[in-house]
């Protein structure tokens, strides 16, 4: 029987970084997005472990992470934090699955270090720097005071989970709590404002010039219902042109959220991917 996931931290330059593993076998990392974290995956995550180490972390500024506001926030600081995390878990290479703003996170690391992603799998994310006007206008919103409060509200982010599924009967108040709990105090939501407005649009450039480098097995699994990325399929038909490879499955009936609505249906999908 496959383990639960465990909760562990570690410390990286200087930050505390919490992050979920269970199983054992080759690595896969689990990279969440605005404004979720690690928790997101923790249905998906079991599946997965049956054939493989998993591990699903807090980017810097989510979850039980640490959420400084001296830090940028930007490509470089990610692509660092990326880099010493798995060097600190003792990690030499990863499958990889990305979501929401952990694939431009995940990503633009991964052009970088391509001999360390062995297979890699792209959820409901950004890719590219065309942005829709849902993206244009987030960015705007929490770069302004009055904006930005309430998008970062207990209410805002309850707000924001129910528009990314399809079917908010799949969202639970339990779930929604857990996502809202590291959000209580005023310089936590500052943090999470920060990182939902912090990557320059020169990264996303590098990743769709970069995106080639990845030679390795590539999966697509989406939710067609996206509000949060109403572009989403004509982005990951770009994403199959890109990368001829890639295998691509989309869900007619699930939002942005995919791992609330269906964590059955994408820890299979998932696990045969890592798995194989």
């Amino acid at each position: 029987m496959t383990s639960q996931p465990t909760s562990k931290t570690v410390e990286v330059s200087g930050l505390g970084l919490h992050y979920l593993e269970c199983g054992e076998g080759d690595p896969v990392l689990l990279l969440h997005g605005w404004p979720t974290s690690s928790f997101l995956w923790r249905d998906v995550m079991v599946p997965i472990a049956a054939g493989n180490r998993v591990i699903a972390l807090d980017l810097p500024g989510f979850g039980q992470s640490d959420k400084p506001l001296d830090v940028s926030y930007s490509f470089r600081f990610y692509d660092r934090v990326l880099e010493e995390f798995l060097d600190a878990i003792e990690v030499e290479d990863v499958g990889l699955a990305v979501h929401d703003l952990g694939g431009p996170v995940g990503l633009y690391w991964g052009i970088s270090h391509p001999q360390r992603v062995r297979r890699l799998a792209f959820l409901n994310t950004l890719v590219y720097p065309e942005m829709s006007w849902a993206v244009v206008a987030f960015v705007m919103a929490v770069k302004m005071p009055i904006a930005r409060h309430l998008a970062t509200s207990a209410w805002g982010l309850k707000k924001a989970l129910e528009i990314g599924v399809a079917d908010r009967n799949r969202l639970t108040a339990e779930a929604v709590e857990a996502y809202r709990a590291p959000f209580r105090e005023p310089s936590a939501r500052r943090a999470l404002a920060k990182a939902g407005c912090s990557l320059h649009p020169k990264g996303f450039q590098d990743i769709a010039e970069g995106l080639p480098v990845f030679e390795c097995p590539i999966r697509i699994v989406y939710g067609e219902r996206d509000r949060i990325l109403p572009d989403v399929a004509k982005t990951m038909a770009r994403v199959r042109k890109d990368l001829p490879q890639a295998e691509l499955t989309s869900l007619p009936d699930c939002g942005h959220f995919l791992q609330e609505e269906r964590p059955e249906e994408i820890g299979r999908l998932l696990a045969d991917f890592f798995g194989s």
